[in-house]
């Protein structure tokens, strides 16, 4: 990387981390994205990846309700009330937004109070039809909260797996129990529910295609590969220490700001892109624990116990990020990356390219020509990263594009 690069890097993370609102765009939804990614993620009360994208889905289902109630353009996602006359759009979706937020993560009202403060300044509406808006979105907000809000029910005791021989088990070197076991029992937003769409399974252990992707992960996600190259591991490491949503949600500023899109469009957009990420998501958590798929750093320590000839064990073997606590089959990561990027395809183009940053790989900037280019290498990441069979990554791919197009064919329609 270049030293103009790498300062355009650093320079780019500094503008969405810790940037205001910009009263100069003119656009409350991107605006609010923003700071809904910056609340999602801030410590203490961070959310975990496979979480993150529900979050943004409230928020952005209470913008497009809130907006969407008063221009009528399209079916609604959830509340259907009849918006008040002469109401703010703009009042509306800013109070949608800091509601949905402020109401998740009350810890941080201080710095939403003042977002709120400066998006508000910016309205020029009358103070009449400001407070219309805004206690419509108030009113929106709290009924999409009532809604879908973010309860994870506590499994009775710690999910801690199988020995039986391919079933999941805690991993070094923590060894830590299965981590959100329950998050797929949760309410879908768009999709009948989590298990809708659950896929066939994982290979038998006898089989050839286990022993190849067996191999495959073994020899490329070693923590000391020969053959993995500097560009594998960096793209390893940069999604390994990114949350997708986040990065997804910015590569949907980056195409609307191109594109001109206007509020109406970006509120559609987002929703649908972040109940899309959503669904996606839980349906990767009821597929890992309905299958319980042991993870490469087990499988590759225990092969002498696997009956298949094709596979070689190795005791010592480590992986070159850490592994996650809970199980294999499919990837949650490609899940959100998979549904993100069908999306996205859907509004811009197969061509549109755009660059990352991960805040977990400060001074690293990715590129890539298309969406779909980057959930490959998302994809392929998880591999070289040693968390990951090609069959956990693969299948999850496949059903986070039918859960996407479900989504667009039946969410937020044109009343037309």
């Amino acid at each position: 990387m270049t030293f103009s690069r790498l300062i355009g890097a650093l320079a780019l993370v500094l503008a969405f981390q810790f940037s205001a609102p910009s009263v100069a765009s003119a656009d409350e939804v991107l605006d609010w994205n923003t700071i809904a990614i910056r609340t999602t993620q801030a410590p203490p009360t961070a959310l975990p990846g496979q979480v993150q994208p529900r979050s943004l889905a409230i928020v952005h289902a209470s913008i497009f309700d809130a907006l969407n109630g008063i221009e009528r353009r399209y079916e609604p996602i959830h509340v259907d009330d009849p918006a008040p006359r002469r109401a703010s759009r703009r009042a509306a979706v800013v109070q949608a937004a800091y509601r949905a937020l402020v109401n998740m993560f009350p810890g941080q009202a201080a710095a939403l109070d003042a977002d709120l403060a400066t998006s508000l300044a910016a309205i020029t509406d009358s103070a009449e039809a400001i407070q219309r808006g805004r206690d419509w979105g108030d009113q929106v907000a709290l009924a999409i909260l009532a809604w879908r809000q973010i309860i994870i029910p506590s499994p009775p005791s710690p999910y801690v797996g199988s020995t039986d021989v391919g079933k999941w088990r805690p991993t070094p070197p923590l060894f830590l129990p299965g981590g959100t076991p329950l998050l797929g029992t949760l309410p879908t937003f768009v999709i009948p529910s989590a298990s809708t769409f659950r896929p066939a399974g994982p290979p038998p252990l006898s089989s050839s295609k286990y022993a190849k992707d067996f191999n495959e992960v073994k020899l490329v996600g070693d923590i000391e590969s020969a053959v993995r190259t500097a560009d594998q591991t960096e793209s390893a490491s940069f999604w390994a220490s990114s949350r997708p949503a986040a990065v997804w949600n910015r590569a949907a500023q980056s195409a609307s700001l191109r594109e001109h899109l206007n509020l109406s469009k970006n509120a559609r957009l987002f929703a649908l892109l972040n109940m899309a990420a959503a669904d996606s998501a839980l349906t990767a958590w009821d597929s890992k624990y309905h299958f319980s798929n042991w993870r490469p750093i087990t499988a590759i320590r225990l092969a002498d116990t696997d009956s298949n000839p094709l596979t070689t064990a190795d005791p010592g073997w480590t992986p070159l990020i850490v592994t996650p606590p809970y199980p294999d089959y499919y990837s949650g990561h490609q899940s959100i990356s998979g549904a993100s990027q069908e999306v996205l395809t859907a509004f811009f183009g197969k061509k549109m390219g755009f660059e990352a940053f991960s805040e977990g790989l400060p001074g690293v900037l990715r590129s890539w020509d298309s969406f779909s280019e980057a959930a490959d290498e998302a994809n392929l990441s998880r591999i070289w990263a040693g968390i990951h069979f090609r069959f956990a990554q693969t299948d999850s791919r496949i059903v986070a594009e039918k859960i996407a197009q479900y989504v667009l064919k039946h969410a937020a329609q044109p009343l037309d």
